[in-house]
This record gives structure tokens, sequence and C-alpha cells, in this order.
């Protein structure tokens, strides 16, 4: 049975040429101009992606977004914004986007962002029907404990409501304590693509990734920043690696 994907879009040239190259890829779309009525069908069916435009009419994707993330923290999410409308970009991001992407937008573009999307989807959910792992793929680091096999996060045995690609995000820094990533380099191992201008992505997710694993994310002990490079995972408590890297 294909996988669905919710598409929310107002603009029907953008809304078909959407449709027509998720075809290829073997998903089922289901696709609404119509805010309101989107926000009904993501609610009540079961998608492994969701395309939000953020300008629809009689609810917004940024308001769809948020709502969504409220009751379904593990929804996948790709905003859809206007070439020069940044502070909408940020603000998905921030609400709880997975990635976002500026129109006009090219269709190998929209099917890699897609399919690293997916991916990630299709993790979680073998994750989810693993049994308990053994220690082989934990990485604990202070409070903080990493299970790769089950996509668990806890600190101090309290579980962390990860979305999937905050998941991985952490998942990559830890694996590799106190070496330095630029913007740059975490696009290609976390989301899967090189492309300028979508900085934004990791200074968001970073910022969500703090305000959960850190005790105060305006000084964070774990997740840091290396200013005019980028991020590292702070190794001070000795992490505790025995997770194989992930393929």
């Amino acid at each position: 049975m294909a996988e669905r994907v919710l598409v929310v879009e107002d603009d029907l040239d953008i809304a078909t040429l959407i449709q027509v190259n998720l075809s290829e890829l073997g998903l089922e779309i289901d696709h609404f101009p119509d805010g309101a009525a989107g926000y009904e069908a993501a609610i009540k069916n079961s998608y492994c992606l969701m395309l939000l435009d953020v300008m629809l009419p009689n609810m917004s994707g940024l308001d769809i977004c948020r709502k969504v993330r409220d009751q379904k923290p593990e929804q996948a999410i790709i905003m859809l914004t206007a070439k020069d409308s940044e502070t909408d970009r940020v603000l998905g991001l921030e609400l709880g986007a997975d990635d976002y992407m500026t129109k006009p937008f090219s269709v190998r573009e929209l099917q890699a962002r897609v399919r690293s999307q997916i991916r990630k989807v299709h993790l979680l959910q073998e994750a989810n029907q693993q049994q308990p792992s053994s220690q082989s793929n934990i990485i604990v680091s202070g409070e903080l404990k990493i299970n790769q096999q089950t996509r668990i996060v806890t600190k101090n045995e309290d579980l962390l409501d990860l979305t999937a690609t905050e998941f991985e995000l952490l998942f990559h820094l830890m694996l590799h304590p106190n070496q330095v990533f630029s913007r740059t380099q975490l696009l290609e191992s976390v989301w899967g693509y090189q492309h300028s201008g979508y900085e934004h992505t990791v200074n968001s997710h970073i910022n969500r990734l703090r305000s959960k694993v850190e005790s105060d994310a305006t000084e964070p002990e774990y997740v840091q920043t290396v200013w005019g490079v980028g991020y590292k995972f702070n190794n001070q408590h000795k992490v505790a690696k025995s997770a194989q890297k992930a393929s």
C-alpha cells in the first residue's frame, strides 16, 4: 500500500507539479487548497509527510504546523514559502517544521527533500517495532542517553519528546563528540542536501533541540556554538560511545 502525503497548497499549478512528481516516487497525494480543510485532514488521517503552504485561505500553514505539532509530535512537515519571506521561514521552523522549500523550486530538489524526510519516518517506524536493544546502540553523556535502535532520548531517565529530525541531529552530534560541524556539513549529514540559503534550518533546529535537552538553553551545556564555525556536542561528560555510525 502506497504511503500518503498531505499537500495543502492553494496555487493549483504548484499543487499539480507536486502531485505529479511525488506520484513518481510511488506516493499517494491528498491535496487541499483550503487551510481549515487541510488541518482537518491532517488530524483525522495518517500521513508520512505534510507539505504546507504558508499563505492559505481560512487557516495559515503556520497555524496548521503549530497545531499539528502539538497533537502529533512525530509528524514530518515541510513548509512551502515565498522566496522573499524570510520571517515565515524562520517562524515555520521555530513552530516545528522539519524543513522548508522556497518557491519556485526544482523537481529534483522537491523529490530529494521528500525522500530525506520519508527516510527519517521509516527509521522512526522501524524503531517503534524493535525489541529493547542492547547497550551497543546507546550513547551516554552526563544526564543524556540516546538509543539509536529505539530512537529514544532520555535525560535523568525522563523521556524527551524529539521529532525525527531533532533525533538525527542530536545523534549525529553525540556520535562525534567535540567535533565542530558547519551548518553546511549538518545540512548534508542530517537533512541530506547542500543548498546555500538554508542555514536557518540548522539554526532553528539547534534552538529547538537546546530547549529540550539543556537545563538552560541560553547557556548550553551539551549542544554548543563555536562562533564563526558551527556547532559541536560538548564531551566534558566523557561520552560513552558504543553505537556504530549510522549508514
